[in-house]
């Protein structure tokens, strides 16, 4: 069975030809999503399935100008929205469609889910932001990591010595102090994915844990997409 679009198919695409997998790890920055995708990438492929990475910000169409956009600190929320918008349509044309057209694995490190949430926050109407990703495929399965705020905070001072601006959620004015500013953005960021989880299915592992206790997790949920695939149930061993 091929795969099924969330309201607009893209034009020219048969969703019955797509027959790789669409995995999806979402999670805020710091709760180790992306070491997560490179340890399952790596363990996919050891075990022969191809495959394709993608994820936030990787057009080779808009990324470029999205980045000098962002370093100002300037972007209004609607010009974000479209710029990651724009994004996403171009790696789903011209990425991901090609790939699981010739069945490779597709792992996405965060999907349009991340952006539905963040345009949400910050004040986007829902019905709006579900149009605008109307074209979107529906994953094969979503795994979202779930870190505590005050562990988010921790990991990202150690990993980048400070807090980001966006996802600090600085622009929309929650508090003068960064910090503050983090912690309150997070658990609203939290609040809408937890919303996101009950209407999609979402598969939500603890974050919390040490890294290989979470790909253990993980790999438990993406092997029955395999099945009865010989060459990755090995992978239980």
């Amino acid at each position: 069975m091929g795969k099924m679009f969330f309201a607009i198919p893209l034009p020219g695409v048969d969703p019955g030809e797509l027959k790789g997998k669409l995995i999806v790890i979402e999670g805020a920055d710091g709760s180790g999503r992306s070491t997560q995708t490179r340890i399952l990438t790596d363990w996919l492929e050891q075990h022969g399935h191809a495959t394709v990475n993608v994820g936030l910000n990787r057009s080779t169409l808009v990324s470029s100008e999205l980045n000098r956009a962002k370093k100002g600190n300037t972007l209004g929320p609607a010009t974000m929205s479209l710029f990651y918008a724009t994004d996403f349509a171009d790696q789903l044309e011209n990425v991901m469609v090609p790939a699981l057209r010739a069945g490779f694995v597709v792992l996405a490190d965060r999907y349009i889910y991340t952006m539905m949430v963040r345009d949400v926050v910050r004040g986007a109407n829902r019905e709006w932001v579900d149009s605008m990703y109307g074209i979107a495929l529906e994953p094969d399965i979503v795994i979202y990591l779930h870190v505590s705020p005050r562990h988010l905070v921790l990991r990202n001072i150690q990993k980048n010595l400070g807090l980001d601006y966006w996802e600090s959620g600085m622009d929309i004015a929650l508090a003068r102090d960064r910090f503050d500013s983090f912690l309150i953005y997070q658990r609203m960021v939290q609040r809408e994915f937890i919303r996101l989880e009950k209407r999609f299915g979402f598969h939500t592992v603890n974050g919390n844990r040490s890294v290989p206790a979470v790909a253990k997790s993980i790999r438990d949920l993406v092997i029955p997409l395999f099945e009865p695939e010989t060459a990755i149930l090995e992978g239980r061993t």
